[in-house]
């Protein structure tokens, strides 16, 4: 074989040139190990150097690890340091080359260099090789009595690493008994920092198990403790004294006597540099003064001058931090920040994000001293060039409107946002305006005259659309063109993808009807048959429901449809207010920036059992043959992968090749409604079977012009065969992501499995081969109890039809969720059928 061709580029410093450097590396580092000639200590951090730099890059080191530490002994810091890293890095991943290190780190933590004996202590602890705890117990006992405080200081941190290692040994050392007694007495702060934070997470995880430690833990809240940090607190670093701020953010003093001292020697924390002081401090004072309502007020009034500062003075990312918590202070007291709504004005400079929340909050301390100022400022940014901050002003202007009495300005700001000519301007005061029509009717002629002379050809967002559609309903008596504005939309019911504006364009068209009837007749029909052939559930239901009720009696569909509506005082809030005050209890933390409380993104059961990352890797994705039920092989999981997203968005409605999401013509020898039921019907999204109608539903067909004769509706027609599955279906993974995209959601269902399946369901693997004995098969599974996630497919026997499905499965309240996709969308049904037939079956003997 030839030799490799030589490369003229240099090498690069950080890489090895060939398979001989790591052999000469080690040999150097050998040759230098016993020397004390001078200028040897450059020599060997240069050689250092490298090492680092490779074990940095990924190379395997561990081979120079004798040398390494017997170059170690030297009085050279850097050579120390650089050493304790190396130590560290291997130490974890080799546990029998720690205990090469143990006895030159014991030696070091007796040198007389205090910086090299916590260098030393601190590297010690941080092997964290369980079978080395016993080493670790005497360097620790001699650090926390050093004279020097460094080495205190890392002493302390040293006793909480071990009691993560070996939580036994920490507390038959009796080491917490000696940070509380350095907690007390030892004159350097950044040791009773330490001290407090240590004891703190040691006294926390023991009090479960131990009622002295649960006593100890109540002793930091004792008054003598308490009263001791405080005094010494201008002493310690800021990081330090949030720790405090927050111990004391838990004493309950004895009386208001106690709370005005405790306030009064924290009032100047107030005016600190450091924004998360300030923001502990205003912990501290907001939680003492919640039963006190004057005082609280008054504290309200004391803590806005410096949040106001830190706003204004700090980088974007703190701006943004201390602008949350002033909304949720906003949003509990805006009466308190109403003068000051000029602090709240967004800069070009600033940030999106930044400038969102303090639009929401001139949105909150808007009232009728400033409403006129703060619109005037909101429509200036209606023409921003950043979209969305754009979109973000209109939404203020409108929720403004929605809280003030005095709204004649504002609506004339909204409706001249109008004259703009631009979609997304447009779109978002449709939508406004659709709100202030719910809550200010009066306002309908105004508005209406506006808003008629917008053609629906020109709004392509779906809640724009659906706002115009419901104006045109509601007030389709004051709109000349409003019956033939709704009959071209629904000639377009194809191209219209939203089941949002579809079910609006239903129940518009219906109100239209009984104000309007001959002018709507023709679309109100088109409508219903079009709804009732909508494979999407809720639509489908919708026009059915709406079929029957005309059939039924049509005064009281009316009264159903279009009853006197009063105007709607009050809109719901997104968040409960036992969600509100969840968060201000968790003031001070990333609840408030958030918005929401702790749990809610800290559990897993509150994320969503496929919402986080880790899960994704465990997704398994293969063909499966006949013999085995187990998943073939592993995909890595990546955004672009859709068998692996678990966050995608389920598209509403997209049309497919084969046409089946035309409307189609109504035709009674297919879809025949009947008079009287079973309830179950409105549920079944399966075309409907024909029935002999009554003769007023005949009527109804015929003043819809639905092409129904008023002769009997012909015999039933006969069953069709029973659907069969091919047992030895195939398809490739790649075919069935194409087909996942593309194809739209024929059924979505949640199904309750039995008591015998959910106890049946320990891993993903015995419910494969289940279903595939019913001829179902999987393609990708994953997740582990109680949530397990699986995407299945069956085809046709007679014909290469594909049914898709998605099931999410909950072991923890027994439900299935369930999505189906199709080639042939009329068999959903029977497939969804045959589906949970095979599901409830699983775990039966």
């Amino acid at each position: 074989m030839a030799p490799p061709a030589q490369s003229h580029r240099s090498p690069s410093p950080s890489q090895p040139s060939g398979k001989s450097e790591v052999s000469d590396l080690k040999s150097q580092l050998r040759q230098f190990a016993g020397s004390r000639a001078p200028g040897v200590d450059d020599s060997k951090r240069e050689l250092f150097k490298k090492v680092i730099s490779f074990m940095t890059i990924g190379i395997d080191m561990s081979s120079v690890f004798g040398e390494m530490v017997m170059c170690s002994v030297t009085p050279d810091i850097v050579l120390k340091k650089m050493c304790y890293l190396y130590v560290g890095n291997y130490a974890k991943v080799n546990p029998d080359l720690a205990l090469l290190t143990i006895n030159f780190l014991q030696r070091d933590c007796k040198d007389e260099d205090p910086m090299i004996r916590g260098l030393a202590l601190r590297s010690l602890c941080s092997l964290r090789v369980a079978n080395l705890v016993e080493y670790l117990v005497g360097p620790l006992g001699s650090g926390l009595k050093d004279n020097n405080s460094y080495v205190r200081t890392v002493a302390v941190m040293g006793v909480l690493k071990l009691y993560h290692i070996s939580a036994s040994t920490c507390v038959d050392a009796d080491f917490p008994s000696v940070l509380k007694h350095l907690l007390l007495n030892d004159p350097d702060t950044q040791v009773v920092a330490n001290c407090l934070s240590a004891l703190q997470e040691i006294w926390s995880s023991e009090a479960t198990n131990s009622e002295e430690a649960s006593r100890d833990r109540e002793t930091l809240l004792s008054k003598p403790v308490v009263y001791y940090l405080l005094n010494r607190i201008k002493e310690f670093s800021e990081w330090a004294q949030c720790l405090v701020l927050e111990l004391v953010s838990k004493y309950v003093p004895s009386d208001s006597s106690e709370i005005f001292d405790i306030m009064n020697l924290l009032e100047d924390r107030l005016q600190h540099a450091n924004g998360a002081v300030v923001l502990a401090t205003t912990k501290l004072f907001l939680q003492l003064t919640l039963s006190m309502t004057d005082v609280h007020q008054q504290v309200y009034e004391r803590i806005k001058a410096p949040l106001l500062t830190l706003v204004s003075s700090g980088s974007p990312e703190q701006s943004y931090a201390v602008l949350s918590h002033l909304h949720l202070l906003v949003m509990r007291a805006p009466f308190i920040f109403a003068s000051d709504y000029k602090h709240f004005y967004c800069q070009y400079n600033e940030p999106s994000y930044v400038k969102k929340l303090k639009l929401e909050m001139l949105t909150a301390v808007a009232n009728e001293s400033n409403t006129y100022e703060i619109v005037t400022e909101l429509c200036e940014y209606a023409a921003n060039v950043d979209i969305p901050i754009a979109r973000e002003s209109i939404r203020a202007v409108g929720k403004i409107a929605l809280q003030q009495y005095d709204v004649n300005a504002i609506v004339d700001r909204l409706l001249q946002f109008l004259e703009m000519e631009k979609d997304y301007v447009t779109a978002e005061v449709l939508v406004l305006v659709k709100d202030l029509l719910r809550k200010y009717p009066q306002w309908s002629h105004d508005c209406i005259a506006v808003v008629g002379n917008i053609s629906s050809k020109n709004i392509q967002e779906p809640k724009a659309k659906a706002a115009l559609i419901w104006m045109l309903g509601e007030y389709s008596q004051d709109m000349q063109d409003a019956p033939y504005i709704l009959e071209s939309v629904i000639e377009n019911w194809d191209d219209e993808h939203s089941a949002e504006v579809r079910l609006h364009l239903l129940t518009a068209v219906m109100k239209c009807f009984f104000k309007r009837p001959p002018e709507t007749q023709k679309a109100l029909g088109a409508a219903l048959a079009a709804g009732i052939a909508d494979f999407h559930q809720d639509v489908h239901d919708r026009a059915l429901f709406y079929y029957r009720l005309l059939q039924h009696n049509v005064t009281v569909a009316e009264h159903v449809v279009n009853p006197p509506k009063q105007a709607v005082s009050v809109f719901a809030d997104t968040q409960s207010s036992e969600v509100k005050d969840r968060i201000f209890d968790e003031f001070n933390s990333l609840s408030v920036v958030y918005q929401k409380p702790s749990y809610m993104f800290t559990d897993k059961e509150h994320r969503g059992p496929f919402e986080f990352s880790d899960e994704l890797g465990n997704l398994s994705i293969g063909t499966e043959s006949a013999d085995t039920g187990v998943p073939g092989h592993r995909v890595e999981a990546n955004d672009k992968d859709l068998l692996l997203s678990t966050s995608e968005k389920e598209e509403t409605r997209v049309p497919t090749n084969s046409g089946a999401y035309s409307a189609p013509s109504y035709d009674s020898a297919l879809v025949s409604i009947a008079a009287p039921q079973p309830q179950s019907d409105l549920l079944s999204i399966n075309t409907l079977a024909p029935v002999i109608a009554s003769q007023s539903g005949f009527a109804i067909d015929d003043l819809l012009g639905l092409g129904v004769s008023e002769t009997p509706a012909p015999a039933p027609a006969p069953s069709p065969p029973p659907l069969k599955l091919n047992p030895k279906a195939a398809l490739e993974p790649s075919m069935f992501q194409q087909k996942w995209r593309q194809l739209p959601i024929s059924l979505s269902q949640e199904y309750s499995m039995s008591p015998q399946g959910v106890g049946a369901l320990t891993t993903p693997q015995v419910l494969l081969q289940h279903m595939q004995n019913n001829s179902i098969q999987c393609i990708a599974s994953g997740g582990q109890s109680p949530n397990f996630k699986f995407f299945f497919f069956a085809q046709k026997a007679e014909e290469s039809s594909t049914f898709l499905v998605e099931c999410k499965i909950s072991t923890a309240n027994s439900k299935a969720e369930i999505k189906i996709k199709a080639d042939d969308q009329s068999a959903s049904q029977e497939f969804s059928s045959l589906f949970q037939s095979a599901l409830s079956k699983f775990g039966s003997p």
